[in-house]
């Protein structure tokens, strides 16, 4: 039953702070945030923090920045005291972290808070805050900067505390905010210890050190570089090639502004970009930086700061995928180049793709019933070969050549470098076919291959109906159907690369892909999912034997061919094993 209302009346200063600071301090990580924020606003160079009990029972922050005077001590804790917004209009152009002015009355409202600070050849001062009641400036000893230490937070409201989760999950959270403010100000250093252990030591550095430190040994393996720039909009870092993937989207770091954000708009552009290279269900792994005049962004949405509206959402969008595309559009010797370099053999050097010879490669496929290669390149002079390979053959690249097949699934070949590499046969082509698809949809249409005879497909009635009803778009893409009555399909026409493929299972695929296409999908997402799965019914099989000349013609293909290191749902198409991989699986190493 509800409780009847009183009489209005206006909520007592203390109480109103601690409803206030709800918004402010909902866990222990963003304490840390806010501190850190604070700390880097005020120019620190290094920052400091402890954190106890999962950050319940004792957060430290210490920096050195330039500190404050009594007087500003005696401001920072009031609400809405801020020395970020020098004008009233600035509010629509914030250059800086924080802005709001409440941080600090926040934290002290809910918690027994210490702020000492000192500036340059000034004297220390300190200042309490106990559950809101504010103490007097007092004189103190420290060194110039600011020390903030809070302790038992929540401890005025201790209905806030049940719903703190266990110690260690809290000073995760505490130590992620803190990772993602240290790869948007890699300038700065940042040290963290959790009861009493280092869990956090980065020096300062330049950005993709930063990057590669904070995410690890093997994205920094994997890493593409992202460049764009265009009027006013800058966007930069490092992006995961796509078989560096993970189930969810927490390692994606977007920074505006040096501002760390999870904005909804940037992380679907990142999904869209990453759309048809990467397996469904999985999230690429990021750390992009976007800088924007300060008034092209508005980031007065949330107290939290992590919200955002660009003023031109759809420029911003557009330009973060088409800079991810041209990065993910690297090829195998990009790939090979950026995961492993190293000198090559004395006298030999990898051909780049027009180097390739194309009738040699061009014969492998026409012997195996396919035609997958691009238009031939001109004429050119071939680059001596390392020894044991045989003279009349092409240049080999960073793939290398072909000596055999394992399991009827996968193509050996043996690198300039001594690499060995392993191919998926079936894997790889699916991305040559689908490369080839694209180019044909983007042209004006995919070229059809119509059938002698029209097959006729048995389908349950629900799929009959879905591709009946996308049959125009299917057109497109040389797949030419039509209603054969309930439950049937007549295939008029199959996408001539597709070569003699079984229309049976294709179309039973092809409903099971639209079945999973909602109202709101649009048609670009569609016909990038068709194109993918006709990409996988138009690609050599496992168990399909193959010879050397044509084992050799898909490699050179693949180093021809953009994205070639992954197939079109993300998987990478090949594996390469140095000597140190050898000695290291025989415990030589």
């Amino acid at each position: 039953m509800l409780r009847a209302m009183s009489v209005i009346r206006l909520l007592s200063e203390t109480t109103a702070n601690r409803i206030a600071a709800g918004e402010v301090v909902e866990r222990p990580a963003a304490v840390v945030k806010e501190l850190a924020e604070n700390a880097l606003d005020a120019g620190a160079t290094r920052i400091a923090v402890t954190i106890e009990e999962g950050g319940s029972g004792r957060i430290l922050v210490e920096d050195d920045g330039i500190g404050m005077s009594a007087e500003e001590l005696a401001l920072a804790i009031q609400r809405h005291a801020t020395s970020k917004l020098p004008e009233e209009d600035t509010l629509f152009a914030i250059a800086t972290l924080g802005f709001r002015g409440e941080a600090l009355p926040s934290i002290g409202a809910v918690s027994r808070l210490t702020i000492t600070s000192r500036q340059r050849g000034g004297d220390a001062h300190a200042i309490m805050v106990e559950g809101g009641r504010v103490g007097a400036v007092m004189p103190a000893a420290a060194p110039p900067g600011t020390r903030v230490e809070m302790r038992d937070l929540f401890f005025a409201t201790p209905a806030r505390r049940k719903f703190l989760k266990a110690p260690r999950t809290e000073a995760e959270h505490a130590l992620e905010a803190l990772r993602r403010l240290a790869l948007a100000w890699p300038q700065v250093a940042f040290h963290a210890t959790v009861d009493g252990r280092v869990s956090i030591n980065l020096p300062a550095a330049d950005r993709d050190s930063r990057i590669k430190a904070v995410l690890g040994p093997d994205f920094a393996a994997n890493a593409l570089p992202v460049a764009w720039e265009g009027g006013t909009m800058t966007l930069s870092g490092l992006i995961a090639q796509p078989a560096h993937s993970r189930a969810t989207a927490a390692e994606q770091h977007l920074v505006v502004n040096h501002r760390p954000v999870r904005d909804q708009m940037l992380r679907a552009a990142l999904r869209v970009a990453y759309r048809d290279v990467m397996e469904a269900g999985r999230h690429p792994v990021a750390a992009l930086y976007i800088e924007v005049p300060p008034d092209a962004v508005d980031v007065n949405v949330h107290p939290m700061k992590t919200e955002l509206r660009f003023r031109d959402a759809g420029a911003v969008r557009g330009a973060m995928i088409s800079a991810l595309r041209r990065a993910l559009g690297v090829g195998v010797t990009e790939v090979v180049e950026a995961a492993a370099p190293r000198p090559a053999l004395q006298g030999w050097r990898p051909a780049a793709p027009a180097q390739l010879s194309h009738s040699w490669a061009a014969r492998g496929f026409q012997e195996a019933g396919l035609d997958l290669l691009p238009p031939p390149p001109a004429p050119v002079a071939s680059p001596s070969l390392p020894m044991g390979f045989a003279a009349e053959a092409p240049p080999a690249g960073p793939l290398g050549r072909a000596i055999g097949q394992v399991l009827e699934c996968y193509i050996l070949a043996e690198a300039a470098d001594g690499a060995l590499v392993l191919v998926d046969q079936h894997a790889a082509h699916e991305r040559l076919t689908h490369e080839r698809l694209s180019a044909q949809l983007v042209e004006g249409g995919v070229r059809a291959q119509p059938l002698l005879l029209p097959a006729v497909v048995d389908l349950p009635p629900a799929d009959a109906a879905r591709l009946t009803e996308v049959a125009p778009e299917l057109a497109k893409l040389g797949l030419e159907i039509e209603s054969f009555g309930a439950g049937a399909m007549l295939v008029r026409a199959l996408p001539a690369l597709l070569g003699k493929a079984d229309p049976a299972p294709l179309l039973r695929d092809m409903a099971a892909e639209i079945a999973e296409w909602g109202e709101d999908t649009a048609l670009t997402r569609k016909l990038d999912a068709a194109v993918a799965r006709l990409a996988c019914h138009g690609s050599i099989r496992s168990g399909r034997r193959l010879t050397l000349p044509e084992m050799d013609a898909l490699l050179r293909a693949m180093e021809a061919t953009p994205r070639a290191a992954t197939c079109s749902h993300g998987r990478p198409t090949f594996l390469r094993f140095q000597r140190a991989d050898f000695e290291r699986l025989f415990g030589r190493a």
